[in-house]
């Protein structure tokens, strides 16, 4: 039976709070949630790999009135061009997403990370976006995920990978976990002592890991599922155990599984039905879904 619907600003949000997947519109259900709950923001939002695209122009300049602090202490406004045709779902991309992306930024926390998971096509748009957003000094990481799955181009190198771009709300004040995070294996062991070696190291921001086996115990059946290695990850090295972990476009949910698997809270929001359900069945146990 669905949920009735729930005004979200009576939401509250402590340790004792349950966790949450609300079904609705992520940028109504984002202005109504509280400022600075969310330790760690992870989004993984749509491609918008159309075949056919003009791009946005995007600009940032400085600016007396602009109201984020960037680069050597100076304001930036930060200006989105509008793009003129697309042939996937936007027509205009960064007018969608830009709102969403201010609303990450007033929810983290003051030891905050925003992990942003895009398409190689669009990151360095994002990157400057961003930039304006937080203030370059707020970058960490362009994490880059490699895999090896798909059908090989013979015209051009082939595009296997994705790119994560990493901001802190704070460069002094951030969380980041570099003990708890998986190791890996040293590519050359016999370089370092048999203790480093039988450790492992610390990932790079190289990420080599498989995409979602399509006969895997762990596939949905979702199209855009990700990996629950890279979710761990993430959450491993910028959430503590007990921290608000948010993820408004949600998908298959793997956000709201790894977080559970590591005794985080979490709030997943997705606005596509489909989705909603494949979280149901996988998330169910202990968690409040909530529909407005």
């Amino acid at each position: 039976m669905a949920a009735e619907p729930t005004p979200i600003s009576k939401l509250s949000f402590d340790v004792t709070s349950p966790n949450r997947v609300i079904h609705g519109n992520n940028l109504e259900i984002l202005t109504q949630l509280p400022d600075s709950t969310f330790d760690l923001i992870y989004i993984d939002p749509p491609f918008n790999t159309g075949r056919v695209q003009t791009r946005p122009q995007l600009k940032t300049k400085r600016s007396d009135s602009g109201d984020r602090k960037g680069f050597g202490g100076a304001s930036y406004e930060t200006i989105r061009g509008v793009a003129l045709s697309y042939d996937d779902a936007f027509s205009d991309y960064w007018s969608f997403l830009a709102p969403r992306l201010e609303e990450a930024w007033r929810l983290l926390s003051e030891r905050g990370t925003l992990y942003l998971h895009l398409d190689y096509r669009e990151a360095h748009y994002a990157k400057v976006l961003l930039d304006g957003m937080f203030g370059r000094e707020s970058f960490l990481n362009e994490i880059i995920w490699a895999y090896d799955y798909g059908a090989k181009s013979k015209k051009k190198w082939p595009s296997k990978h994705d790119t994560i771009l990493v901001y802190v709300k704070s460069p002094d004040h951030y969380i980041f976990n570099a003990e708890a995070v998986d190791r890996e294996p040293y590519m050359a062991p016999s370089l370092v002592t048999s203790e480093k070696a039988e450790r492992g190291k610390l990932p790079t921001d190289v990420w080599w890991h498989t995409i979602v086996s399509p006969t895997g115990k762990e596939k949905t059946g979702y199209p855009t599922q990700k990996p629950l290695g890279i979710l761990r990850r993430i959450l491993q090295a910028s959430s503590n155990q007990g921290s608000w972990v948010l993820d408004f476009f949600a998908g298959s949910g793997t956000t709201g599984a790894a977080a559970a698997e590591l005794d985080r809270q979490f709030v997943l929001i997705d606005q596509n039905p489909e989705a909603i359900s494949v979280i149901r069945n996988r998330l169910e146990s202990a968690v409040e879904f909530i529909s407005v």
